[in-house]
């Protein structure tokens, strides 16, 4: 009896125990490996390995790759937050509106989100490679003509585009949801009194609006600065390494060029990065929030 007690008061433990264990096999103990690697010159071929200390650090100052490879990891998180934010707040308060078909609208908008990404960087590669450029010839507009994520002037403009058409369905949900949270009265009340639309959104709407803000920021800010898949299936980080993302960097010196401590200093900076960006963005959030 007192062995099925102790069982009885004690079972709930296991399901608690189970994603603690996996998550420090899987996550933290990986982690605290790529920091110790960090400090090495491992190839990652052999067991074999040297403590530098800090040398790996100190190279990236001086490493085109990394510093070219920065500049467009920032300027694409950048367009990331801006487009994810601006498009789902728009096209969010557009779904929010009764009106006939809303349903298969607010499907439509969400379908990308379940499309993998690798799949969604294949299919659009061929659109750009193939489709637009006959559709350019077929219309006579010289600027689709060219391939678009060929051309390193354009290269740019193409991937976010690629990125946007798929990160900014669930922000259309977060923001949807907010804008449903709203209490109708305050909003029937800001009619009566003659507030106009976009009085109604400054004034009542945004600052509701400001956790789910808080939120796709994060989101955004993470898909940018660990971006990957896309660009790997997309560009492959060209053309002439302009769509090199850190990510894409860190797959590149560890897995072509056997770089792993190299490889994993940088995966320190990144991580180390979006950790310090996140906790001040989450305390500045909250002194706004409603």
């Amino acid at each position: 009896m007192k062995k099925d007690n102790v069982f009885n008061r004690n079972w709930g433990y296991i399901f608690v125990f189970v994603p603690v264990a996996l998550q420090l096999v899987f996550f933290y103990l990986p982690m605290l490996q790529g920091f110790f690697y960090s400090l090495t010159d491992w190839t990652g071929l052999t067991p074999d390995y040297n403590m530098v200390g800090l040398e790996n650090f100190q190279r990236m100052l001086t490493d085109q790759k990394f510093i070219k490879s920065i500049g467009f990891t920032l300027f694409f998180t950048l367009g990331l937050i801006v487009g994810e934010i601006v498009l789902g707040i728009v096209i969010a308060r557009f779904l929010n509106r009764k009106m006939k078909g809303v349903n298969f609208f607010r499907t439509a908008y969400f379908f990308p989100a379940v499309l993998s990404t690798v799949t969604l960087g294949l299919i659009f590669k061929q659109i750009f490679n193939y489709g637009l450029p006959q559709l350019g010839e077929s219309l006579g507009i010289g600027f689709l003509e060219q391939n678009l994520i060929a051309n390193e002037q354009t290269v740019f403009w193409g991937v976010l585009f690629v990125a946007l058409w798929q990160g900014v369905a669930m922000p259309v949900v977060i923001f949807l949801a907010g804008l449903q949270s709203i209490p109708k009265d305050v909003l029937e009340a800001a009619s009566i009194d003659g507030a106009s639309n976009g009085q109604r959104f400054l004034h009542i709407e945004l600052p509701y609006l400001l956790p789910s803000v808080s939120m796709v920021f994060i989101m955004a800010l993470k898909a940018g600065l660990t971006a990957f898949d896309l660009i790997f299936a997309l560009t492959g980080g060209g053309p002439a390494d302009k769509t090199t993302t850190l990510g894409l960097l860190v797959y590149n010196y560890a897995f072509n060029n056997n770089q792993y401590g190299y490889a994993n200093a940088i995966a320190v900076v990144l991580f180390i990065t979006i950790a310090v960006i996140s906790v001040l963005q989450i305390r500045l959030s909250k002194r706004f929030e409603v």
